[in-house]
């Protein structure tokens, strides 16, 4: 793993997280939208991450080209968006408001899957692991400065 490479993979953790956090703000936002462009509503959207830059293990060329690829898969490389899925699991919420302009012929207006509860706490953890990532970058830029001006004396 090189100098810089710890900064590589503390700069992706605290992209992707932030992509989270905004990811989630905008679900927040929208959790009393009842009718978005094509006339239904806000559906939740969720972030997954992948690990970012897996090669495959080498089975013929040199010994030093077989060991790479054997040890690639060990050695982080950070992370990246996999994608980002409207949640097509979970159901919207049926309210009973028969003056809302999108209620149904019974009365019932059919609100986003949104959970603000849930978005909350998945705010929180997002906001947790992006501070993670920046304390983490922090400290590998205090080690390179402490490496460089051993260098200088």
């Amino acid at each position: 793993m090189g100098m810089f490479s710890s900064f590589n993979v503390n700069a992706s953790g605290l992209t992707a997280q932030r992509l989270r956090m905004d990811t989630i703000s905008e679900n927040v936002a929208n959790a009393n939208t009842t009718r978005t462009a094509d006339g239904s509503p806000y559906v939740r959207k969720i972030v997954t991450f992948a690990t970012k830059g897996a090669e495959r293990p080498l089975t013929a060329g040199t010994f030093h080209k077989v060991l790479k690829g054997a040890t690639a898969a060990y050695v982080g490389q950070g992370v990246k968006v996999n994608g980002i899925y409207e949640d097509t699991q979970t159901e919207g919420n049926l309210v009973y408001d028969p003056s809302h302009p999108d209620a149904d012929e019974n009365g019932y207006v059919l609100y986003p899957n949104v959970n603000i509860i849930t978005e909350m706490t998945n705010l929180i953890d997002a906001s947790r692991a992006y501070e993670a990532n920046a304390t983490a970058f922090n400290a590998s830029k205090s080690m390179a400065q402490q490496g460089l001006q051993i260098g200088q004396q």
